[in-house]
């Protein structure tokens, strides 16, 4: 067997998430039906994150054993092909060890939010970011944030259906940024739990609103206390960005 990693981007829109389910189409599902159509076997892909529903990706790592060896080149170029048209393309493939793992070998996990702030709705970047009407301040943004940076207890922050069994996580970097009518939220961490990065934007949000202080945001955090969230943010706004091993 060889094993293969792949980077991959992907339109989260038309998908309900990354992993595999019955009767709605994933994005893991569409990779591997292009796996089957190449090689004839269904072998398991693995990701290094199971995107949300609506949640798209420009870095998505997977891995996939294969029974034969390809040319990386050859072997994109095929899964591109049997993957039209649903929008998710290939990137780069290469052939790594066997003891590669595509989620547990990863170091580093990196996201970013986008938030529309505009008057007028969008229309080119519909489905493409979070569009917010009301002028933001990001900078107030961007100070509150940095009470979440650090290792912490993120039970506020973390969706009651979360199965990781620990709320603990160290965040590596949080930083918040406008080019224009668009703010940039920036997140990277070993891991993450589930819906912590939305959930985080959009209590950050109120921040940027005047709805809370500054100081509220590290309040938040430290009751430990869903109830204490903001409204957690639409998946339409976040993007896997990089994985680093």
């Amino acid at each position: 067997m060889m094993r293969y990693k792949m980077t991959i981007e992907y339109d989260g829109g038309p998908f309900a998430g990354w992993q595999l389910q019955a009767n709605v189409t994933t994005v893991q599902g569409v990779l591997e039906d292009a796996v089957f159509a190449l090689s004839g076997t269904r072998p398991t892909i693995h990701a290094a994150g199971r995107t949300d529903a609506g949640v798209h990706a420009m870095g998505q790592v997977a891995h996939v054993d294969l029974d034969r060896e390809w040319d990386s080149r050859v072997l994109r170029n095929a899964l591109n092909a049997h993957l039209r048209p649903h929008p998710v393309s290939v990137l780069q493939v290469e052939a790594v060890d066997g003891d590669f793992h595509a989620r547990f070998k990863a170091i580093r996990r990196s996201y970013l939010y986008r938030i529309a702030n505009r008057p007028a709705p969008l229309a080119l970047e519909r489905g493409k970011a979070w569009w917010h009407p009301v002028r933001l301040d990001h900078a107030a943004m961007h100070e509150a944030a940095k009470a979440l940076i650090g290792k912490h207890d993120f039970t506020t922050f973390r969706a009651a259906a979360c199965q990781a069994q620990s709320p603990v996580k160290t965040l590596d970097r949080l930083d918040i940024t406008r080019t224009g009518d668009m703010i940039d939220v920036t997140v990277e961490a070993r891991s993450f739990l589930h819906h912590q990065v939305r959930s985080m934007v959009g209590s950050l949000k109120l921040v940027g609103e005047g709805k809370w202080q500054i100081g509220d945001i590290g309040k938040a955090l430290a009751a430990r206390d869903r109830t204490r969230c903001g409204p957690v943010a639409p998946p339409t706004g976040l993007y896997l960005m990089r994985v680093d091993y």
